[in-house]
């Protein structure tokens, strides 16, 4: 249940929303101020949120968003607007910075699945510490949801930065294994020789330095979740042994001989591309399916530059109890400079560069001449370049001089590389169609072609297919695509595909189609289809 706050600018909108949120188990509140509603916010875990029934350009909805916004993560707000086009209620939703927009009059049913969804995603934030309003970031936060009470093995993917472990301690914590351990283990940052050991544990004098027996990771996360962070970085020799252990929940300690079976959920984290790997014969390919078994890919900070402002708010508010020091935030100029830095470091490095504003900071706002210079000054990450250094067997050219080609031999070289994995990747979709088209000749006339080309573009059907290019079976549903079909007639096709597979179970829709149930239940209305 929760404590919802109505505003009363419009009273023949306000009253049928109250009588909605009502009738689903909440408490309803009308508010005609700001002052009534920061009154009426709860101080401890009840969730809230807030009904804009009024103008939305209004300075009473102004300081009432400003109230709700002081909250991190900020409570649901949603608005009743008078516009039934659902494509500029999204925009409105951005410019008014709602979380959601309803059609006037408003639907109760949707009210209600409205709040739900919201209130669902709220709640996730306040029990992960996942924050962040982007849309990237709700569809992280719905998967973990949907993942967290099932037992199988997690694939995270992202870059370096971008909160793999939190997510995988949410994972956990909405997962019946919460009240069991948690174990973290950085497969790259322990030496080769050692990480079978850190694994699996050994027995005494089971090699040099062996003065006891001692358990492993999978022993001591028994009930519980083991984290394999930098998956990628395991040995080939451990990769067999883990797909394994992964199988039958057995294994055996270095240097013992008897079996331990341990109940472990395994969650593998990884900010490299396990495809490619599996393709350049670095990561076995059958381990590579036992771990992908469910799938959670999180966004660079980049693709999600609206969720800067509410992290510096969160980290400032952090380190201010932290170093006991008084910060307001940012100036305007300084949060200008931080949205226009690509953050190659993602959220870690944003992290640490506020703790370093609020200790080294001489006032109580940050400016912009408290931006460190590298990001002051670039707006745009500089490409990583390896290492300085000459090119083994190269001598450099006179006219460059020595510091001249050491400097960009290497950028050369990376360069060069990065053209040549792109080929590669080109080379193997090249392959895959190949294959694909022999098992179907009717498609004997397509082709890719290659960049500039033009040819004739033919109709043909899309089925699910694996990373070997097998088909599959014949009687699987298939979308059929036409040159003059739009991104629009395409996702009509594949919901109305999925709804007839599940019966016209929406829950069951979304969930095969990776959306949320708001989200379905909006494409339905603004399709016309019948669940």
């Amino acid at each position: 249940m929760a404590r919802v706050f109505i505003q009363t600018a419009d009273i023949q909108t306000a009253v049928p929303v109250r009588e909605a949120v009502l009738a689903d188990g909440h408490q309803a509140e009308m508010v005609e101020t700001a002052d009534d509603l920061e009154r009426g916010l709860p101080v401890g875990d009840e969730a809230p949120a807030l009904f804009l029934t009024g103008p939305p350009d209004s300075r009473e909805t102004g300081r009432m968003l400003a109230v709700v916004s002081e909250r991190i993560p900020r409570p649901p707000v949603l608005a009743i607007v008078d516009d039934p086009d659902p494509e500029e209620r999204r925009r409105l939703c951005s410019v008014l910075d709602v979380d959601e927009a309803l059609s006037a009059p408003p639907d109760p049913e949707e009210v209600q699945v409205a709040l739900g969804q919201q209130l669902e995603r709220y709640r996730l934030q306040l029990e992960t510490g996942i924050v962040g309003r982007a849309e990237q970031m709700r569809e992280v936060l719905e998967r973990i949801h949907l993942i967290a009470p099932t037992g199988s093995t997690v694939l995270i993917a992202g870059e370096s930065g971008t909160g793999k472990e939190l997510a995988a301690r949410a994972i956990h914590r909405l997962s019946p294994r919460r009240a069991r351990p948690f174990i973290a283990l950085n497969c790259g940052a322990i030496p080769e020789s050692l990480l079978e050991s850190e694994l699996f544990g050994h027995e005494k004098g089971a090699f040099t330095g062996a003065t006891s027996r001692r358990k492993g990771m999978f022993e001591l996360a028994d009930g519980g979740t083991l984290l394999l962070d930098e998956i990628a970085e395991m040995p080939p020799a451990l990769q067999t042994r883990l797909l394994r252990v992964l199988e039958t929940r057995r294994f055996m300690r270095v240097g013992g001989d008897s079996e331990i079976y341990v109940d472990v959920r395994v969650i593998a984290a990884t900010n490299r591309d396990l495809r490619a790997a599996v393709r350049h014969g670095v990561f076995r390919r059958d381990l590579y399916y036992r771990l992908a078994v469910l799938h959670l890919e999180l966004p660079a900070l980049r693709e999600r530059k609206p969720d800067i402002p509410i992290l510096v708010r969160r980290f400032i508010r952090e380190f201010s109890e932290t170093h006991v020091r008084e910060f307001k935030g940012l100036s305007p100029e300084a949060m200008e400079m931080l949205l226009d830095y690509d953050w190659p470091g993602n959220v870690r490095e944003l992290r640490n560069l506020v703790e370093s504003m609020v200790v080294l900071a001489p006032g109580s706002v940050i400016r912009a001449e408290d931006i460190p210079p590298e990001i002051r000054g670039s707006g745009r990450a500089m490409l990583p370049i390896p290492s300085v250094g000459a090119l083994p067997g190269t001598e450099p050219p006179p006219e460059l001089g020595d510091g001249a080609a050491v400097t960009r031999l290497p950028q050369l070289e990376f360069l060069f590389r990065t053209l040549v994995e792109m080929k590669i990747d080109i080379e193997d979709l090249r392959s895959e169609f190949e294959r694909f088209r022999l098992r179907h000749p009717e498609l004997a006339g397509t082709e890719i072609g290659r960049p500039g080309e033009a040819g004739p573009v033919e109709a043909i059907e899309i089925a699910t297919a694996d990373m070997e290019g097998e088909p599959a079976p014949a009687r699987e549903p298939v979308i059929r695509l036409h040159p003059d079909m739009t991104m629009g007639d395409v996702e009509r096709e594949a919901i109305r595909i999925a709804l007839d597979e599940v019966g016209g179970n929406r829950r069951k829709a979304a969930e095969r189609l990776g959306i949320g149930e708001r989200t379905l239940y909006r494409k339905l209305r603004e399709y016309s289809l019948e669940a």
